[in-house]
């Protein structure tokens, strides 16, 4: 179902994007594009539900891979118009709401199959967490984006967009998806001594990933590399820490450092913020 679905979602955007190969030049859109990234890559998602067992996800994975070198092939030469920033920018906003949501889901469906002390601190502990990535987030990330693509000349518009909200996004939301995994098994798991292994993989690798992805973005948007490591370090490698030692570690304690670490990572970008519009003569930022 999952793969004929997204099937069903490639040929969908090639009826959207074929008209476009009829434009009057300069603004015509090559046939190979759709062609490749929608009818072809609809076609092997479709055969890839009838190919078996493990071969299955291994194709999947090569087909995203593929899919991700094909957008990074567009330049966006010859477009009609500008491009709508704001509009990109709440889209891709609200598709970051959706999978925050799936995870506070699959949280709370953890938690209605283990009715424990330590399973409740731990989801507690989860909900946090995702909490301050969404402050953080929308706080801070959407607002920066919605202000360099819309000051940025089209064509630099474009570029940043294709980058910024397709392609380093699809990590950001992989991360966020990780760290959902993770949480739902820490929840069942809560009353052990430790976390299985993939558990904390997708946990901590999940929030060393999300940092990373935002590090990535920022470094994409000019900032620099010193201004950017500040924030960035500690977010990957506190993660990475705790994944080394997290077969001595309960559960929860698990969770809580991943959380105090997102608390820390958003009090700082609050602290940072109000500190440049202080420097600049401007009102502090609450």
């Amino acid at each position: 179902m999952y793969a004929l679905g997204y099937a069903g979602t490639r040929l969908v955007l090639l009826g959207l994007w074929w008209p476009a190969t009829r434009y009057p030049a300069p603004h015509r859109l090559p046939r190979w594009r759709p062609l490749t990234y929608c009818l072809v890559s609809g076609v092997l998602w479709a055969a890839s539900a009838f190919v078996p067992g493990s071969w299955r996800y291994i194709m999947w994975a090569l087909l995203v891979v593929a899919e991700l070198v094909l957008l990074l092939t567009a330049r966006g030469r010859g477009l009609p118009r500008r491009l709508h920033t704001g509009l990109l920018v709440e889209r891709v906003g609200l598709f970051v709401i959706i999978v925050l949501g799936e995870s506070v889901l699959a949280l709370v469906t953890s938690t209605d199959h283990v009715w424990t002390a330590a399973a409740g601190v731990v989801a507690v502990l989860g909900f946090t967490l995702l909490a301050a990535l969404w402050w953080s987030y929308f706080d801070f990330g959407s607002s920066t984006a919605e202000l360099v693509l819309g000051s940025a000349e089209p064509q630099r518009a474009y570029l940043l967009a294709r980058d910024v909200a397709a392609f380093l996004h699809f990590f950001v939301t992989a991360a966020i998806l990780c760290l959902a995994a993770g949480l739902a098994t820490a929840v069942e798991e809560a009353g052990h001594a430790h976390l299985p292994r993939g558990a904390v993989g997708a946990l901590a690798g999940g929030l060393a990933l999300y940092h990373a992805a935002h590090a990535a973005i920022a470094l994409r948007f000019g900032r620099s590399v010193g201004g950017v490591a500040v924030w960035a370090l500690p977010g990957i490698s506190v993660p990475l820490v705790v994944l080394a030692v997290a077969d001595h570690l309960p559960p929860w304690l698990v969770v809580a450092l991943l959380t105090a670490e997102a608390i820390g990572h958003l009090l700082y970008a609050r602290w940072a913020v109000r500190r440049r519009a202080v420097a600049a003569g401007g009102p502090p930022r609450g």
